[in-house]
Formats: C-alpha cells, structure tokens, sequence
C-alpha cells in the first residue's frame, strides 16, 4: 500500500493579542484595538480595524492624541491572559489532529495526513470549534509542506469572506496559481534582506524561488533557502517536531517602569526576574551552572549620564533551585551598582543548561540536595494550582515601585479567582483612551 503524501495545516490566531483582549470586552466587539509593549513603549499588535490609523511599533507617547481621536482602545500587554488562552488554543487543536507542533503562542503546525473526506470542510471544523471554545477566530491553511500551509494560511487570512477562513492548497494548479501571485518576500522566511538578493538574482515570486536552480541556492545562500525552495515545489523537507527542544539559555529582562537609583530595587528587580528564569528552567526540567546579571541605564536620553555593566556568576553546582540563584544573582549586582546613576533596565541570562546526568564533574564534586529538588517541586505544584507568584522568595516585593508601567491593563479574566469575568457586570474600560 502506497504511502499517503503528506499534508501540513498551519493554524494561526487572527491578530492574537488584540483578540484575547476582546473575549471578554463584548462591548468592543466593533471598536479598533491596540496592545502596547512593555511599559506601554509602542504598538506590537493590532486589531484588524486598527491596522488603517496606526502603525505596527508607533510609540505611544506620539499617537496617543491619535488613537483617542480615531475612537482606538489601547491595552497594555497581559501575557498572563495571552498565555491562558494560548494553550487553550492549542489543547483544542491537539484534540482534533494526529500530531501538532506549536509554533509560536498564536500558531501551530498540524499533520493532516491521511484524514480523509474534504480537508477543507475538516478546517473548517477545527475553526469554529476553537472559535465556540474560545470566542478567538483563526485562519488555517492547508498544503503539502509546512512552508506551503504558511501560504496558504496567509492566503486565507486576506481571503475570509471567501473562504471562512480555511484555504486548502494542496491542489498543483491552485498551488502554482497562489505561487504566481505570490510576492517572494511573503514567503516564510525570507526577510526583506534575503528578498532584495533574490531579487537581483531575478527571483521575484514565489513561483520563480520554486524553479530556482537548488544548487546555486545552497552554495550562494544557505541549506535552509534551497529547503525553502523544495518545499515551495512541493517537496516537503521539514518534519513536524512534536516536542520542543530544551532551551541553550533563558533570559528574563524587563525595563523598569521608572527610573531606579538605589541598589535595593535593582536587587529585588533582579531577584524577581531570576525567580521567573528559574520557572521556565525547571519547566524544561533542566539545572543552570552560570548566570549572567547585567544592569544599564537609559540609551536615548542624551541628558543621561550612560553606564552598563555585566557580571557571570559560577553556581557551586548545576541546580535549579531558586533560592540558591537568587542569592547569587543579587550578590552580583554588588559588584554591579554604581550610585549617581538612574538605572533603566536589568537582565538575568541562565547559561550553561543541560539535563539531569549531563554534566561530568568528579565523582566528589557537590550536587543538588535531593531536599532542595523536592522543595522546588512544592513551590511550583502551588504556584501552577493558586497562581504564579503565590509562594516566592522574600526579597521578592508583591506590589514593587519599580515594576513595569502597565495603566491600561485587563484583568486576569482566567488566571486570578478575584478577577473571574463576571456575567451581567460591565466590565470597566481599564484605558485612557
């Protein structure tokens, strides 16, 4: 019995973050949304209606009269909400497919092959599921390869009306057609300056990158522009990868929402961010042996005097304990502040990640306490049930002054029990817009 070809379905949230905001603001149904970066600095994502009067990474400061004049509500960012309604997403999905590779917080890849009967009707399905679900519309595209399904999704995104959101390419004639009319910069992949030397190469579709010579797309570019190619051809090259590879390092950064000039909130800052880093290692049930701490002032005033330092911390022992790096951490900033200056921002990298058993120190080298492990397994265990946060480290405040300025943010709709939605109360517009 033959093999069945395979085929690939890119499932991506429609404008995401805009999105989430709007599943539990009914009364902004119609109304253009906008959600702000970190410190509500500048735009990073948008409502579809809000694309005509706002550009993607316009400062807020400037457009802010804009936006009010414009009838624009602008969020800050709440990852928290973004992150829920993420995974819901995705649970839903993985319910419905063989495999599932997630992609990013707001897209997937699925292996459709060898699901029968009609796969566009079978998208279909998948969406308004997700959108019962959810309330959060998606497109999906549909195709042999997974660089193929990105078109096609992107395809179905400009094509909703026609389609209902689904656009199943696996059609040759269709697929040639879409390729055709496929400028090269919107294939997956290829930045704006990949597109300009493909372009002087002649190379101005999608359709042409397909027929290009793989060879000469290897030796004058990379393996991964001639996989590209193939893939666009119809060939498929990239596999679904199932499970995540463990991170090489994990940072935590944050800017401050004012400046800071004294040694202890720089301390709590950087403790606070190496309790987060610690979260997304132990995650990935991996132990940290160095960490880097840097701190720095502002880089765009030209008032400001400017400093920037950074220090690499040797643990005892490979370790995911919080408390152990948290008290390295902040012992680096000693080594770090400089008083007279206003600090504006403070990163903790984890380096030199590896999984229990993989590093080879001495048969006498120290280890992690087994109690320690155990302890971090509590920690986590009540902080996933009652929420991040619940149990940290004491030199972690609740409320600090020096965390990010986030005036126009939602509430926890799904991750606080004292910020539940609640059915019948209108809720308040949390925004200065």
């Amino acid at each position: 019995m033959a093999k069945p070809e395979p085929v690939f379905a890119l499932i991506d949230c429609n404008s995401f973050y805009a999105s989430c905001e709007r599943v539990f603001r009914t009364d902004l149904a119609n109304t253009p949304i906008v959600v702000l970066s970190n410190n509500d600095g500048c735009v990073i994502a948008r409502s579809y209606d809000a694309k005509p009067f706002v550009q993607m990474a316009a400062p807020y400061f400037k457009i802010r009269d804009e936006l009010r004049r414009h009838g624009v509500v602008a969020f800050s960012s709440n990852y928290a909400l973004y992150g829920d309604m993420s995974e819901r997403v995705m649970t839903i999905i993985e319910s419905k497919v063989p495999a599932l590779e997630v992609y990013s917080i707001d897209e997937a890849f699925a292996d459709l092959t060898g699901i029968p009967g009609d796969l566009t009707a079978f998208g279909r399905e998948i969406r308004e599921v997700i959108l019962k679900r959810t309330s959060l519309p998606v497109g999906i595209g549909i195709a042999r390869t997974k660089t193929l399904a990105k078109l096609a999704n992107h395809v179905a995104k400009k094509r909703v009306g026609r389609n209902e959101g689904v656009f199943d390419m696996c059609d040759p004639l269709l697929r040639d057609k879409v390729l055709r009319n496929s400028d090269v910069g919107e294939v997956w992949g290829i930045g704006k300056r990949m597109k300009a030397h493909l372009n002087a190469m002649g190379i101005k579709t999608a359709m042409d990158l397909a027929r290009a010579d793989y060879w000469v797309l290897r030796q004058k570019f990379s393996v991964v522009i001639e996989k590209t190619a193939r893939e666009l051809a119809g060939t498929s090259c990239l596999a679904l990868e199932d499970t995540e590879a463990p991170r090489q390092e994990i940072c935590c950064s944050r800017m401050f929402g004012d400046r800071v000039t004294d040694i202890e909130s720089i301390q709590q800052a950087v403790a606070a961010y190496t309790q987060r880093a610690a979260e997304k290692l132990r995650a990935q049930n991996s132990l940290c042996k160095k960490i880097r701490v840097s701190i720095r002032t502002g880089l765009f005033n030209p008032e400001e005097v400017r400093y920037a330092n950074a220090a690499l911390v040797e643990l005892p022992y490979p370790t995911n304990d919080v408390r152990l790096m948290s008290k390295a951490a902040t012992e680096a900033v000693n080594r770090l502040f400089r008083p007279g200056y206003r600090y504006s921002k403070a990163e903790v990298l984890l380096m030199d990640l590896r999984q229990p058993g993989e590093f080879t120190d001495d048969l006498f080298a120290a280890s992690q306490p087994p109690t320690a492990t155990k302890v971090m397994e509590v920690l986590d265990a009540i902080n996933g049930r009652w929420g991040r946060g619940t149990l940290r480290c004491a030199s972690v405040p609740q409320d600090p002054g020096w965390a990010m300025r986030r005036e126009m943010m939602s509430q926890s709709y799904t991750t606080k029990l004292d910020e539940l939605w609640k059915v019948g109360n209108k809720a308040e517009l949390k925004t200065d817009c």
